[in-house]
């Protein structure tokens, strides 16, 4: 095993398992993160745990935090309907300060595994308008994490990676199916069923299968 190590933010969705086969490809020895935060389902968890084991990660860890506890989300607050449409502005789906605090435990994990390399699956290309996807958010929060942390101070400075930053969907899948990623094992809908089926009319839905059309390669989603 390499001393390359790299900690991996895998949602359980098509654009995580992705980065953890990039980083594979590029030598690292992955430990992924994911976290069971109060969003609307667990098929998303079940999924990374299924990406983890399929892609041999070394460990696979989930975070227990509480983020419907403040709410302000469709994806944390069952009260507040996922659209089927984009509007204008930032959507309803956007959960606050999400991708701050999950790279703030993965920054946490790295320093304790020695690992210099933070992967995150953020695109600004199909990023839905999320704040926390920009190259502006990413490159910021690495100044911060060489500030404030003892590796950082000490000269061992982190890197967030994102790879996917400015890949369309289409390309993101190529870039997967090229590096044997099984799709199938993936959720990537907002409003998943307990049994991991996708509701085809969400915005994610809509990107993914937009994704696997363009490439000329049936999406393997499964539907309710």
């Amino acid at each position: 095993m390499t001393d390359k190590r790299a900690v991996i933010l895998l949602s359980g969705g098509l654009d995580s398992a992705t980065v953890v086969a990039m980083a594979q490809a590029d030598g690292y020895s992955c430990y992924t993160m994911s976290f069971d935060y109060g969003q609307r389902h667990r098929a998303e968890l079940d999924a990374a745990a299924r990406v983890a084991r399929d892609m041999g990660v070394v460990e696979h860890k989930v975070i227990g935090l509480n983020l419907d506890g403040i709410g302000g989300s469709a994806l944390t607050d069952s009260s507040i309907d996922v659209p089927e449409a984009l509007g204008e502005g930032i959507p309803v789906t956007y959960v606050p300060a999400r991708n701050t605090v999950f790279l703030s435990l993965a920054l946490g994990w790295a320093e304790v595994l020695q690992a210099r390399d933070i992967f995150i699956g953020v695109n600004a290309v199909d990023y839905s308008g999320y704040p926390d996807c920009r190259p502006e958010f990413v490159e910021a929060f690495e100044r911060m994490a060489n500030l404030a942390t003892k590796a950082g101070v000490e000269g061992q400075g982190f890197r967030i990676q994102a790879p996917l930053q400015n890949m369309s969907k289409a390309q993101i899948v190529q870039a997967g199916i090229a590096r044997g990623v099984d799709y199938s094992l993936t959720v990537s809908c907002y409003q998943a069923d307990d049994q991991g089926r996708a509701c085809r009319k969400c915005d994610s839905c809509r990107l993914r299968a937009d994704g696997f059309m363009a490439v000329g390669v049936e999406d393997p989603t499964r539907y309710f």
